[in-house]
């Protein structure tokens, strides 16, 4: 359900009319006018709107008793869902205008109605009608509180208020709320200061301590093979994301990304379309070109006017020389057994702590597991005979050697067979890595909390955080057929 406009008219007993508040929402106009089709009615000028709604209530011109086109017995009055014929009788209809009368208050509005026009359906079926009317309801509680009779300045205030208000329970012309009811005359949130028009993308302002959270996420994939005729392949994306509780309409906040002197330039670089402005330069490094050392390499300064909710501010690729984590994984078949023998061995350019490490080995196309006699250097080893699967559970860390092995053999000899997959057939067969290394990028990119700035009238406390994780992170059997990719990996 949808509004097409909206109104706030004050009135003393049809006398000194005024409209102290209107909006209209023109991207609802525009479905309007393409369900309506030839039979579209535009939303007259408000001095024209004002003058056929106080006709249809009774209030213009009250020294006549009748008016043929609000008191004629052909016309059926429906209140509080007018009618109002803007171009004469039997043309021009628009409808249903919604109106509510309280005290020196008019509340009116035109919702959506997605239904064809003729015939015209029952107001009772049209969610419309009472979803326009709570927001009615709820709208006059809010500009005249307990009273039917607020003081001037109370209602002032209340309606200096509603373009805050609405962007919160009315984004875009959609009701979401109503407003609190009872609310106070102070105003829970501020509106806009100076001459900064709050975007219609902006629900909302906050009010209260600033705060500023940027957490950067850097993904490695892999596909390793272990055989010299094929190639290893490994990427490596990252994301920023913002979380900016900070007071403004449209607060500036820099948020900036630093590379170690020896990294990779940053690829592939795409921004929210909230920031301002961005050196032409970030946004040309490409992982299609060949890099040829003279690309940008930061400081890369990201320039923002932040949403209230939580956003992804950039992506980015880079280049990386090694995988995190380097893997050998055998199997040997003879009769039922499966003889494994896995190496995991952790760069030394990677920090050894992990928020956790896992390798599972999942085996398909298989009877289920019986006798399993596998043995692990370091972690321990869970086994799930009805899956078919071993979960190596490294743990935190590595030892100080930062390898660690398995080694064993597998029979199949359970009474149902296990999984089935249509590629792992034979000896096809891999490990998947899950691990997330806190603190630490493969790329070195970090967010510097001194970097981060915000003009802003209060100081506000900065949140920052990096950490790795593993997506899609593959180590096939040596000794088997694996999928192959000629290229570079593709995001």
């Amino acid at each position: 359900m949808s509004l097409r406009a909206l109104w706030i008219i004050s009135q003393e007993k049809g006398e000194n009319v005024s409209i102290r508040f209107s909006r209209r929402f023109s991207t609802v106009e525009l479905r309007a006018k393409n369900l309506a089709g030839s039979s579209y009615v535009a939303v007259p000028e408000e001095s024209i709107f004002l003058h056929f709604l106080l006709t249809e209530l009774g209030l213009a011109d009250p020294h006549k008793s009748y008016v043929a086109l609000r008191d004629d017995c052909l016309h059926r009055h429906r209140s509080p869902a007018l009618e109002l014929h803007v171009d004469g009788p039997g043309k021009g209809v628009l409808w249903p205008v919604l109106a509510i009368l309280q005290g020196p208050l008019i509340l009116a509005c035109l919702p959506l109605v997605d239904a064809p026009a003729e015939p015209r359906p029952p107001l009772a079926s049209l969610l419309s009608v009472s979803q326009g009317l709570t927001l009615l309801a709820g709208l006059q509680t809010f500009l005249l509180s307990s009273g039917s009779k607020p003081d001037s300045e109370g209602l002032a205030s209340r309606l200096a208020m509603l373009p805050s208000v609405l962007l919160q329970v009315c984004p875009l012309g959609t009701p979401l709320d109503v407003p609190q009811l009872g609310a106070p005359a102070t105003s829970t949130v501020p509106p806009p200061a100076g001459n900064q028009k709050q975007p219609a993308w902006k629900t909302g302002l906050h009010r209260g301590r600033a705060v500023v959270n940027v957490a950067l996420t850097e993904m490695v994939r892999s596909m390793q093979y272990g055989n010299q005729s094929k190639q290893d392949l490994w990427d490596v994306y990252g994301t920023v994301t913002c979380k900016c509780e900070v007071e403004g309409v449209l607060p500036n906040v820099t948020v900036t990304l630093a590379l170690p002197p020896n990294g990779s330039p940053l690829q592939d670089i795409l921004v929210h379309p909230c920031v301002t402005s961005l050196d032409s330069s970030i946004l040309t490094a490409s992982s299609v070109d060949n890099c040829d050392g003279s690309a940008f390499s930061g400081p890369y300064k990201f320039p923002f006017s932040p949403p209230l909710e939580p956003f992804r501010l950039c992506s980015y690729t880079s280049q990386v020389p090694v995988p995190p984590i380097l893997g050998f994984y055998q199997l040997k078949e003879e009769e039922s057994q499966l003889h494994l023998s896995v190496t995991l061995k952790l760069h030394e350019s990677v920090k050894n702590s992990f928020e956790y490490c896992e390798a599972h080995l999942p085996f398909f196309n298989r009877d289920q597991m019986g006798n399993v006699d596998v043995k692990v250097s370091s972690g321990q080893l869970e086994i799930s005979k009805e899956k078919n699967l071993l979960i190596w559970v490294l743990g935190q860390k590595f030892p100080k050697t930062r390898e660690v092995t398995m080694e064993g053999k597998i029979s199949f000899s359970g009474p149902v067979p296990g999984p089935t997959d249509p590629l792992c057939t034979k000896l096809t067969a891999y490990i998947k890595m899950y691990f997330k290394v806190p603190d630490v990028t493969l790329s070195g990119c970090c967010v510097d909390q001194h970097s981060v700035q915000i003009y802003s009238s209060a100081k506000p406390r900065i949140v920052t955080s990096r950490e790795l994780q593993s997506k899609e992170y593959f180590i096939w059997n040596s000794t088997g057929a694996a999928p192959v990719s000629s290229g570079h990996m593709i995001l």
